[in-house]
């Protein structure tokens, strides 16, 4: 009997290969599987032959063999031999032993897929003799007596039971794979990489006018601890509805990404808004008909991102990384279960089950909590398409109040000639407005807070952080930091500082005690036990977070933030001069978004430089940011060194900025892109941390929270009377 042998894929599918086996018989010629148990040649004797008697492996052997076929189950012949020398047994009882355990492999699985047809087959089966049974005794649902049916009821019947066929064949399918992706096979030589494991962002990054860059440099961390936040599944799902949602979103997604008017309404900023009256008349909604108490918030964007279509999937995809890209926006993510991790090596077709906080920097506006499936697809070489879609409406037994669901939102990635690549944004949300403040409402309703072109606007920066930290043709002015190291360094450090910020703005991460809420100034104070972590001092921390109205243009109040000769008018580190700036980082060709080391200018004076302050500053079409913390000298000159940043323990503070949207006299939304027309203003909000007890456990006391309000206090009216607005 010939043996076919097999081969193991690299994905972990086992294949059987009948080239290889017609080489091997070719080689050694019509030998039988007799072999396997000894030496079975033939002596003479008394003019007859007869065959010794069968030597079977000990149980040494057997498992010496195991061991060897878990880690080659294809060995040549010089690899054979070694075996059978160690063993004491020839080559070619070595060679059919390894053939004789490949067949029975194959057997065992060729065996157990026909027990799982069989168990589908008689399911099927019973099914569909229930379901003739239904439609040759219909019953009325009003009267519960007989039902005749005509010929429209019979082919919806026909149809019901079509699709219910279809639907177990794609179950069977489903089963199959899993239970071959679960088979216990030998370790391979190259195994594939855990799917969650956290890594730096690896970019493939194009020709840009930093200079030709290939990948970003794999010493390049960012340090951001994201803590273990894994989220459990409330009840069990049906995976194969979640592949269903996924598709049914992939399609809805692509058809928002290609259509223009008249789906989309073109905006004055060049963003678009979606027509819902053309919406429900053009496709049918994934998650059904909306809350009677929701409103909807739906905008399209575009833009061009120094990123290629494959890497950029990969970074949706991985839930660190996906954070690492919008740091402003994500408050904590996590993926509950991997569904499909994909096919052919890369992520296409893989879909997973997330939740989410999505984040506007300001106590007025909640944290969005979102459970949801991810899925990715190549619709083409060059085209590759990320879409999500919430699963609260679905999944059975979730809790059945939800503050937002999000509706299909992603993006189709398309790559261009120059290593760049072009972003079609959507975001489709529903959400409960009555949890926002009124401030805020015209920001959200503009798409700024959490529209697509917030998503672009944080994409395209973050892409430009990363190609400019490893450049060494852009243009950085008086004081630039020239090591590459020390730059990867202070902005690994500068990126923690202003996670910490934007977490403890809203909330985010760490375990907060509300202490104080809702008062006249719409101030809040927090509190938290920090147990000195690295990165954080021992004590108790407390967070407060103001937001005001000012009559100020975004533009305009962030040029007076970030400006080291009107710092005084606000920092109390500052007061007694200004500050001079040491060291400065350009995170793209527009200085405006840029990393700064500052100094006291008195201090240094008189030989005082202890203290630093490391600030960063960044801005873009929905808002801005100033984000600052004092920074021993020693730590910062640690971290030019090239060490650990995560060791620096920093409280930061600062401001975010966006602007209030308000309506201008020809009826159209102001946008405020630091212009000046108009009433128009800004939405100012500040938040500073403070260790106010060395000791965790300590409580907090009322004279510490004044001595807080009076800082906000102090710190607004100082910005007022810096901008002349009262």
């Amino acid at each position: 009997m010939k043996l076919k042998m097999e081969n193991f894929g690299e994905r972990g599918f086992m294949c059987f290969d009948s080239g290889r086996a017609r080489e091997d018989e070719s080689r050694y010629g019509n030998d039988n599987l007799e072999n396997v148990l000894g030496d079975d040649r033939e002596t003479p004797g008394n003019g007859s032959s007869k065959r010794k008697k069968q030597n079977r492996h000990t149980p040494f052997q057997i498992q010496e063999l195991e061991n060897s076929f878990k880690e080659n189950p294809h060995p040549d012949e010089k690899a054979r031999q070694l075996v059978g020398r160690r063993l004491g047994l020839e080559e070619r009882q070595v060679k059919f032993w390894f053939q004789n355990r490949r067949t029975q492999m194959k057997f065992q699985v060729e065996h157990y897929e026909h027990t799982i047809l069989k168990q589908e087959n008689e399911k099927l089966r019973i099914e569909n003799i229930a379901m003739k049974d239904v439609i040759r005794n219909p019953i009325c649902p009003k009267c519960g007596g007989l039902a005749l049916l005509g010929k429209k009821h019979m082919e919806h019947h026909h149809l019901i039971l079509e699709n219910a066929r279809l639907r177990d064949e794609l179950n069977q399918l489903g089963v199959l794979e899993n239970n071959f992706m679960s088979w216990p096979l030998p370790s391979l030589a190259n195994p594939m990489p855990p799917i969650m494991g956290y890594s730096g962002l690896d970019l493939a990054l194009g020709r840009n006018s930093f200079g030709s860059l290939n990948s970003i440099d794999p010493e390049l961390p960012t340090g951001l601890d994201f803590g273990n936040w894994v989220t459990s599944v409330d009840v069990p799902f049906n995976k194969s509805m979640f592949q269903d949602l996924a598709l049914a979103a992939m399609d809805e997604l692509i058809k928002l990404a290609q259509l223009d008017s008249p789906l989309w309404f073109r905006n004055l900023d060049g963003s678009q808004t979606l027509n819902l009256k053309e919406y429900a008349s053009t496709i049918s909604p994934c998650l059904g008909m909306k809350p009677d108490h929701f409103v909807t918030e739906a905008t399209k964007a575009t833009g061009t991102v120094i990123i290629n279509s494959v890497a950029l999937a990969e970074t949706l995809m991985n839930t660190n990384q996906w954070m690492e890209m919008f740091p402003y926006i994500i408050g904590r993510a996590s993926t509950v279960d991997v569904i499909s991790a994909g096919t052919g090596g890369n992520r296409n077709g893989a879909l997973q089950l997330m939740h989410a906080e999505f984040q506007v920097l300001s106590p007025l506006v909640p944290v969005r909590q979102v459970k949801f499936i991810r899925f990715c697809k190549q619709n083409a070489k060059d085209i590759w398409a990320v879409v999500d879609v919430s699963v609260d409406a679905i999944q059975e037994g979730s809790r059945a109040h939800v503050d937002c669901r999000r509706l299909p939102s992603g993006c189709v990635i398309q790559d261009l000639p120059n290593g760049y690549s072009k972003v079609t944004w959507v975001e489709h949300t529903e959400y409960d407005a009555n949890v926002v403040h009124q401030l805020y409402q015209p920001l959200l309703n503009s798409g700024l807070g959490f529209g697509a072109q917030k998503w672009v606007a944080s994409l395209q920066r973050q892409c430009n952080y990363l190609a400019a930290i490893t450049s060494s043709t852009i243009h950085s002015g008086d004081h630039a930091v020239t090591n590459p190291a020390a730059r990867r360094s202070i902005g690994q450090l500068a990126q923690r500082m202003t996670r910490s910020f934007c977490n403890s703005v809203c909330a985010t991460v760490h375990k907060w005690e509300l202490v104080q809420s809702g008062n006249a100034d719409n101030t809040k104070l927090m509190m938290r036990e920090s147990i000195g972590n690295r990165g954080e001092p021992l004590g108790t921390v407390l967070s407060a977070v103001t937001t005001v109205w000012l009559p100020i243009s975004c533009h305009y109040l962030f040029d007076f933030l970030r400006n080291e000769q009107t710092r005084g008018h606000w920092d109390v580190l500052s007061q007694d001069g200004c500050v001079q700036q040491m060291l400065h980082i350009p995170k793209s060709q527009d200085l405006v978004n840029s990393i700064s080391v500052l100094r006291n200018s008195a201090a240094a004076s008189a030989n005082q430089i202890s203290m630093l302050i490391l600030q960063e500053t960044c801005m873009d079409v929905s808002g801005s940011l100033v984000v600052h913390a004092a920074v021993n000298s020693e730590a910062m000159n640690l971290v030019m060194s090239r060490g650990d940043p995560s060791c620096v323990a920093l409280l930061p503070s600062g401001f975010a900025i966006f602007p209030d949207c308000s309506p201008v006299s020809d009826g159209h939304i102001n946008y405020n892109r630091g212009s000046d027309e108009g009433n128009s203003g800004s939405l100012l909000t500040i938040g500073f941390q403070i260790l106010v007890n060395s000791s965790p456990a300590a409580k907090l006391t009322t004279e510490s929270i004044d001595t807080v309000n009076s800082l906000i206090a102090r710190t607004l009216q100082g910005i007022k009377v810096g901008l002349q607005c009262n």
